[in-house]
């Protein structure tokens, strides 16, 4: 994929034809507690993050119902509520919890409905912004979960559609039910397995949106991501996000944390421009 020079990558994209967001946004699953099970240790310091992104200029915020579960969408309207214009909190349905770091898949039309009633009344809403299948489900036919979908849109529950963890083929797929308008796949500088995913996202507007966006812990990229840091005064981590944003001009990201700090430092990477040969030498890693 040729990369934008340095100098000229959008800091917005356009979801669905009509909801133009930052593309530095913020995960809302490290608001809980350990293993994205109840609570989270500091409640006060959640709000205040959330409050922070929204104050910095972030007005995209990835959640589930199944973070906590039910806590973060809870947070999010405990902090935010009554949300201000052009907030889009995209949420995510599919997945059971039955403990921390436990996430059976449950896409049946029955338990969806009863997730996306769940989340509209946390998230104090009458419609999502985005709604988002968290995973296809191997014992579900994949129609029945994309007739549920249609039907939601259809009566306003659903604004608009996304995916996540899906191949071109499941996209395909599920655009003759809907009009498919992101894709949430694991993706970062060091793990570029879903490549061909996010090619077709950007041929079809759609946005991309990695999850666990950061090192997958190759040795050789942290060594060079820490070089090309020093240049830029930065941390490896911010030159991995920066390097997702001149990418593709449809990546939209969403680092999660639960410390203003670290909120800060994330969304700084959004000022740095990378020079063409750092790119060069960070996309051939």
């Amino acid at each position: 994929m040729a990369n934008e020079t340095a100098s000229s990558f959008s800091p917005t994209f356009t979801i669905g034809g009509d909801l133009t967001i930052n593309r530095m946004g913020y995960g809302a699953m490290r608001i809980t507690g350990d293993g994205i099970w109840g609570p989270p240790k500091d409640h006060d310091e959640s709000i205040r993050v959330l409050q922070k992104a929204v104050e910095l200029g972030i007005n995209f915020i990835d959640t589930a119902d199944s973070y906590g579960p039910h806590v973060s969408e809870e947070l999010i309207a405990e902090a935010l509520h009554p949300y201000p214009a052009g907030l889009v909190i995209a949420t995510k349905g599919g997945l059971l919890r039955t403990g921390p770091n436990q996430w059976p898949i449950n896409a049946h039309p029955d338990h969806l409905r009863e997730a996306l009633e769940g989340s509209l009344q946390r998230l104090k809403l009458d419609q999502i912004d985005l709604y988002q299948l968290h995973r296809v489900d191997p014992n579900v036919p994949f129609e029945q979960t994309l007739e549920f979908l249609q039907q939601v849109q259809e009566q306003g529950l659903v604004k608009h559609i996304g995916l996540s963890e899906v191949t071109v083929e499941q996209i395909k797929k599920a655009q003759e039910y809907v009009t498919v308008v992101s894709v949430q796949n694991m993706y970062s500088l060091d793990n570029r397995k879903w490549e061909a995913e996010l090619e077709y996202c950007q041929e079809q507007n759609m946005a991309f949106i990695p999850w666990y966006p950061l090192s997958a812990g190759n040795l050789r990229a942290t060594e060079i991501i820490g070089q090309v840091a020093q240049k830029y005064d930065a941390s490896p981590n911010q030159i991995a996000l920066s390097w997702l944003l001149h990418h593709s001009p449809n990546i939209l990201l969403i680092p999660g944390t639960s410390k203003v700090k670290h909120l800060e430092e994330n969304y700084r990477a959004a000022s740095i421009q990378l020079s063409s040969e750092d790119l060069e030498v960070l996309s051939n890693l």
